[in-house]
């Protein structure tokens, strides 16, 4: 969705750093091979992510929604020589596509894929964490805030995708729309709650930028 006119937006993007190639691979095979491309988070929204990752620096990164490897190869960008990212998917019909493209790039021993329900793995990773990037299912995202929170590094870092939920989020609310109540009720705690500072970016489909305090 543009939240700009698309040729104002078409500019941002080719002014914007180049999409590396391997990523450039990684969307090609996943529009070939696998259901629902429009989940990669796309060659503009990608650098964004890879430059707040450079400008964080972290030294560890979780990631929950990986699909297919797009964002976690962009949040890799910006880890330190000894970092690592931890990114938890629920589709294994999808590990094997992201390990080749994890292997390609250099960043391979430093991504550890886990396999199964967020609400289930975060509990049992013993981290602390300098990045979180939130782009899993919807209706989980507050119950992903509050599993976090807590194994957030103070001055860590939120990011989370998809807040503007294609501008539903200004519309009337329909009684069965469990997703866009869910973000409309994230972005109500992340606004609230005085352990964070937040702001929210028109990128795509809306990006949140949560600093803890």
């Amino acid at each position: 969705m543009h939240f700009l006119p698309e040729t104002l937006d078409d500019y941002i993007v080719a002014h914007s750093e180049t999409e590396p190639e391997l990523l450039q691979e990684l969307t090609r095979e996943t529009y070939q091979k696998i259901l629902q491309p429009i989940m990669l988070s796309g060659p503009y929204q990608g650098r964004v992510l890879s430059m707040i990752s450079k400008l964080i620096r972290p030294k560890t990164i979780l990631e929950l929604g990986t699909f297919t490897g797009y964002a976690t190869l962009c949040l890799a960008e910006g880890l330190q020589a000894n970092g690592e990212i931890h990114t938890i998917d629920i589709n294994e019909e999808l590990v094997d596509f992201q390990r080749k493209y994890f292997g390609k790039s250099g960043y391979g021993a430093q991504i550890h894929q886990h396999l199964g329900s967020a609400i289930t793995l975060i509990p049992t990773l013993n981290l602390t964490f300098d990045l979180v990037f939130i782009d899993a299912d919807k209706p989980n995202y507050v119950n992903y805030f509050h599993l976090i929170i807590d194994k957030l590094n103070p001055g860590g870092i939120i990011l989370s995708d998809n807040v503007l939920w294609h501008g539903k989020v200004i519309e009337p609310l329909k009684e069965k729309d469990i997703s866009t109540k869910a973000v409309l009720d994230y972005n109500t705690l992340l606004k609230n709650d005085d352990r964070i500072e937040t702001v929210v970016l028109p990128i795509r489909d809306g990006l949140t930028i949560s600093r803890k305090k």
